[in-house]
């Protein structure tokens, strides 16, 4: 038998020679006259300075200087024209859901800056930076945009070439592993190294020739932007054009308006106290330090708590408050209580309240309706009157380019134009890298007393009573945080007495997606073994850590939706279960800090934990991952603060529980602690390991999905039931409805009283008999009611349908599988396991 293996030597060899036989296929000789080159990629790839190489001069900027819109230079070459397009570079963006709506149209555009059409895409990776998963991802992406045949024509262009040292491209695509070898797979093998330094004629020479060599294989067809999509796009950049201009004018005719209404003694403000509110990472604290005039250096460090600040703009005093953000895109539900109630709080810190909130949102990304649900659920927790106070600041102002802010409004959509709406039209556009330009902060103090003449100068007033409230909670928080404290510490110090350091540990990563289990692999690994993009697999690495061999199995994770659980799904996840025969020292269940954890979670959870051995809970930890999100607060703060769900879940654990922070693998502490918990929580189980019996496992998987399955049967008869008995009962308020205006001219008391319902009747379904008598609540009487409420019949059907997701579902002793409904209801049924037929079995 002959063994095969795949080591670097032979893959890198394989590149090599895939990439010189696309190089030397028999050709006939192709120089191209022209040569029309795209440079696309993400941003500070290098695409300017690559320009720049290309043409053999400094025709487009580059350094710290972006590029805000297209730019084409052409140079001659050896008598070729060279024609270089140099585009805006993308950011890192996982969905086009992501991108801006004005980014992609113009992205889509590029390829008409040179026309006919490109003959090549460069797309520019830089070898001093990881292409991970999530790299791989955004390329993925942002290439849709071009379509499928975009490949054909695309190059991979590597800059940074110094930084290969002495191994080979080759090597090095190689060792960046499978997102890397993908794109080369894609673009067919076809790449180019740059040295952007050297700046050396040779390796434009040598990139030329590639070039050549791609066209001549497309048969001399070029990259052409289909004559449809580009006339749907330019008539939608006018459109947007237009509509913008109209906003601007309204927007202006408003600040006359407003400005007649400002007093004398109102243009200039003596004090002014302001709130800034928004999602994490636009820029809040930034725009603060740019209305105060600071320019000392960012820590980076995310706002923790509600803080005022003061200063001076001029004559005015100003009082501002920077709150913590919310993360974009999540309603108000998936935020942790800690951070509501600081925004809450937040109008207080500036008694006796703001006359101005300023609701920051990014200019550089996109904004939709989920967007537009996140902002109003979080801004609504300060009441509706919050509104009529705020204003709101677009920051990055100079990733616009030479686009207007209304432009940007107008072409994201209806989201982003509802926001602002609903602020009366009140916005303005910073940019917070141009902080010497005080004449925008001097523009905003304007708009903002243009909004104090119109609301009268008043001000935003918070309630003392949920102030109160707060305060009232937080001490409260405070005393069970202790008392849990206390008891952790007193299990652990009984624990450590017959706790000794373990040789090996196994652990298994179990968790919803999204939550940090793979990124935590890697930190109790130290090492980058698992990728970090969602996985579909289990995956389980090995290592020496702290003097331990310490086996780490990752599942994928699960959706927080039940409806899309899969059986495979589930099968993948405790298939984990088998990579370690021995057992496992801990179920690692990861949750995330940043967001809360709430009874959806915690469903979702418990429906995982219900297919292993009910013995799982003792082998179980709670894993909390983003730690940096805690700030100052103990974790103890953050169980009590959350919603009861999360205490439920560490009850579960018997408090077991352990935080990490994977932005600092270089603290090796608190691996280390997490491995003494572990060796702890081994004792308390007799050092017995987590080893269930599998064919269980997959049982109670079956029996999940038969459950599941047999549901979804009764939730479509019964929908097939109410329609046919709502058709019924409407044919016959017809019929009485007729009759009554037959009879108008009678007395009221000799009129004939009518049943609208008629008897009560039996629903007859094989192995399913339901007294129908229990289900009336669940149709429309129509007493009293007119054809338009039929709203509630339909929010009655939608109770009965939540009432049966709940249903219990059971195996009798002939292994009929049984429906538990409770005393009152008046139902029961049995099904036997090999089918789900009606039968006409009928109550005596």
């Amino acid at each position: 038998m002959i063994y095969f293996v795949k080591s670097s030597f032979s893959i890198s060899l394989l590149l090599v020679q895939k990439h010189v036989l696309c190089l030397s296929v028999e050709r006939e000789s192709i120089t191209l006259s022209e040569v029309r080159l795209v440079l696309i990629g993400e941003r500070w790839a290098g695409k300017s300075s690559s320009g720049n190489t290309i043409l053999r001069n400094d025709r487009f900027e580059c350094g710290r200087t972006r590029t805000a819109q297209s730019e084409m230079r052409h140079e001659v070459l050896k008598g070729r024209e060279l024609i270089v397009v140099d585009v805006p570079g993308w950011s890192s963006s996982l969905s086009l859901s992501e991108i801006r709506e004005g980014d992609k149209q113009r992205f889509k555009l590029n390829a008409s800056k040179c026309p006919p059409g490109p003959n090549t895409f460069l797309l520019v990776i830089p070898i001093d930076t990881a292409f991970s998963a999530m790299t791989k991802k955004t390329v993925e992406e942002h290439m849709k945009l071009l379509g499928e045949r975009v490949w054909k024509h695309t190059m991979v262009l590597f800059t940074c070439g110094n930084y290969l040292g002495g191994k080979t491209i080759e090597q090095h695509i190689e060792s960046e592993g499978e997102s890397l070898m993908w794109l080369i797979e894609r673009c067919k093998n076809r790449y180019h190294v740059f040295e952007n330094k050297d700046k050396s004629l040779s390796q434009v020479t040598r990139l030329l020739e590639k070039v050549d060599e791609m066209v001549w294989q497309n048969k001399g067809r070029f990259y052409e932007v289909d004559e449809q999509t580009l006339n749907i796009i330019e008539k939608k950049h006018r459109e947007v054009a237009e509509r913008a201009k109209q906003r601007e004018r309204r927007s202006e005719e408003q600040r006359q308006q407003m400005k007649a209404l400002i007093a004398e003694e109102m243009k200039t403000i003596p004090k002014l106290r302001m709130v800034l509110l928004g999602s994490r990472g636009v820029g809040k604290t930034s725009l603060g330090n740019t209305i105060l005039g600071i320019k000392e250096q960012e820590d980076g460090k995310r706002t923790a708590h509600s803080v005022g600040r003061q200063g001076f703009v001029g004559e005015t005093e100003i009082t501002l408050v920077d709150t913590p953000g919310w993360w974009k895109g999540f309603p108000e539900c998936d935020t942790p209580e800690a951070i509501k109630e600081e925004v809450i709080r937040s109008p207080s810190l500036c008694l006796p309240g703001p006359q101005v909130f300023l609701l920051v949102i990014d200019a550089d990304a996109s904004f939709n309706g989920k967007h537009l649900d996140a902002v109003k659920s979080h801004m609504e927790l300060l009441g509706e009157e919050v509104w009529r106070h705020t204003i709101v600041v677009f920051t990055r102002g100079d990733w616009l380019g030479t686009h207007t802010i209304e432009e940007y409004i107008e072409g994201e959509g209806e989201a982003l134009q509802s926001l602002v709406e609903q602020c009366g039209n009140r916005y303005h556009v910073i940019d917070n890298k141009n902080t010497d330009d005080g004449s925008q902060i001097t523009e905003l103090l304007n708009k903002i007393t243009e909004t104090l003449a119109g609301n009268g100068c008043d001000y935003f007033v918070p309630d003392e009573k949920i102030f109160d409230a707060i305060e009232e909670k937080r001490m409260k928080v405070k005393e069970g945080a202790k008392l849990r404290q206390s008891q952790v510490k007193a299990h652990r110090t009984l624990c450590k007495e017959s706790s000794k350091e373990l040789l090996a540990l196994t652990f298994l990563m179990l968790g919803q997606k999204t939550f940090g289990k793979s990124a935590t692999g890697n930190t109790l690994l130290r090492r980058e073994v698992f990728p970090t993009c969602q996985n579909e697999f289990c995956q389980v690495e090995q290592g020496k850590v702290d003097a331990r061999a310490v086996t780490v199995v990752d599942t994928p994770g699960w959706w927080k939706d039940p409806s899309k659980s899969t059986e495979e799904m589930d099968k993948e996840i405790v298939r984990g279960l088998t990579l370690s025969p021995s057992g496992f020292h801990a179920v690692l269940l990861v949750v995330p800090l940043d967001l809360t954890f709430r009874e959806a979670q915690r469903a979702a959870l418990e429906e995982r934990m219900k297919l292993l051995d009910v013995s799982v809970w003792k082998h179980t930890m709670v894993l909390f991952t983003y730690g940096d999100k805690l700030a100052d607060q103990s974790i103890e703060e953050h169980i009590e603060s959350e919603h009861e769900a999360l205490r439920w879940l560490i009850d579960k654990c018997e408090n077991r529980y352990h935080v990490v922070n994977n932005l600092k693998k270089s603290d090796m502490s608190q691996v280390t602690q997490l491995f003494e918990k572990v060796e702890e929580m081994v004792a308390g189980n007799s050092r017995q390991l987590f080893c269930p019996e599998m064919s269980e496992i997959y049982l109670n998987i079956d029996d999940k999905f038969k459950r599941m399955q047999l549901k979804n049967v009764l939730k479509q008869r019964l929908a097939e039931e109410y329609k046919r008995r709502e058709l019924e009962m409407m044919t016959s308020f017809k019929k009485t409805l007729l009759e009554l205006q037959a009879q108008i001219g009678d007395s009221a008391t000799g009129a004939k009283s009518k049943s609208l319902i008629g008897d009560r009747t039996k629903l007859k379904v094989k192995g399913i008999d339901l007294r129908l008598s229990s289900l009336d609540y669940l149709f429309p009487t129509f007493k009293g009611e007119s054809t338009t409420d039929r709203k509630t019949s339909s929010s009655q059907f939608e109770d009965v349908l939540g009432w049966l997701a709940s249903v219990e579902i059971g195996t009798n002793e002939e292994n009929q599988l049984t429906l538990n409904f409770s005393q009152t209801s008046g139902y029961r049924s049995v099904l036997p396991h090999n089918g789900l037929e009606f039968d006409t079995d009928e109550y005596p």
